[in-house]
């Protein structure tokens, strides 16, 4: 089967061995499977490492067959996969033996996956597969950011730097389902309009003042994933009291923090990575609650793979990378 890989150091479209459902597995015959953020990671972390690993963590597909020990799924089911690997109850922190689908297992960018039956979720029927295939990691990391570590509620305001990534449309779309006020930065004339369009109630310039446009505004939560270049522009804003929640960094890692102004201010800082199966089947029921939609920039094809991978660190997009496995 035709597969994207990482392989001695670098990304190629090859052929791959037909995975086999062994116990407690099935097989999903991928429709479509989406790009995340990570998927460029990856290949920087495993450096020259000569085994061949399926990239990807998102997809969406119909199971083809079912290995012993598997009764509650049949074949010609539509689902998504749970790129949310053995973390079942929500909890404070992942539980031991927690990864993310895509590394060391192989993943969601190839014809097929053998994957645990534990791993699959009933694809939401208002969703196509192109838009069920980049759901479950960006918008698992959102919701579980938002309503877990942010506990936003109806009435709040939420800022969110960093409008165009494909966690930020979800987190946009989840506020405003909740009734809360959501306001988000970004460079981009473009992208602050798209924000405005999918509901955002302001959009702000990235390179403006954000204490001087916000004055007459009170954060009660932030939603963070820039890293250094937003980070205590972001928690200037916050009231105090206010909580901050970090799920990424895009720009660089370390931050320099004074102490004495954030417990003067009594903030709250969340980390948050993911979320468990439990807080997946909250989200995709509140997707169809609201009929919410991810947002698509571009689809591609699975033998334009390379050309998405470029596009995805570009950071031009607003929402979420398909690639389309099978029409």
């Amino acid at each position: 089967m035709k597969a994207v890989i990482h392989v001695n150091g670098q990304l190629k479209i090859d052929e791959m061995q037909e995975p086999i459902a062994r116990n407690g597995e099935v097989v999903v015959a991928l429709h479509a499977a989406g790009l995340n953020r990570r998927d460029i990671k990856v290949p920087e972390r495993r450096g020259s490492v000569t085994d061949p690993l399926i990239l990807g963590s998102d997809g969406a597909g119909v199971i083809e067959s079912i290995g012993e020990g598997v009764d509650n799924w049949s074949v010609g089911d539509e689902v998504i996969i749970n790129p949310s690997l053995r973390w079942f109850e929500q909890s404070t922190a992942p539980p031991e033996g927690f990864d993310i689908l895509g590394m060391p297992d192989h993943g969601t960018f190839a014809e097929k996956i053998a994957i645990s039956a534990d791993q699959i979720e009933k694809k939401p029927d208002n969703l196509s597969m192109d838009e069920a295939s980049v759901l479950a990691l960006a918008a698992l990391t959102g919701y579980r950011a938002l309503f877990t570590q942010g506990e936003l509620k109806k009435g709040d305001t939420v800022f969110i730097p960093g409008a165009g990534s494909g966690v930020a449309t979800y987190l946009i779309q989840f506020a405003k389902n909740t009734g809360a006020r959501v306001i988000v930065s970004s460079r981009s004339k473009e992208k602050r309009q798209k924000a405005l369009e999918l509901g955002a109630d302001l959009a702000i310039d990235t390179n403006g003042d954000w204490a001087e446009v916000l004055t007459n505004e009170t954060i009660d939560l932030v939603i963070e994933s820039v890293g250094r270049a937003t980070f205590n522009r972001s928690l200037e804003l916050l009231k105090p009291g206010g909580r901050i929640v970090v799920f990424g960094a895009t720009t660089e890692d370390v931050i320099e923090l004074d102490l004495r102004k954030f417990f003067y201010g009594q903030y709250q800082l969340f980390g948050s990575t993911m979320g468990s199966r439990e807080e997946l089947r909250a989200m995709l029921k509140h997707v169809e609650e609201y009929g919410t939609k991810p947002v698509i920039d571009k689809v591609y094809r699975l033998e334009d793979g390379l050309e998405a991978f470029q596009d995805l660190e570009s950071s031009e997009q607003f929402g979420k990378l398909v690639l389309r496995i099978k029409e």
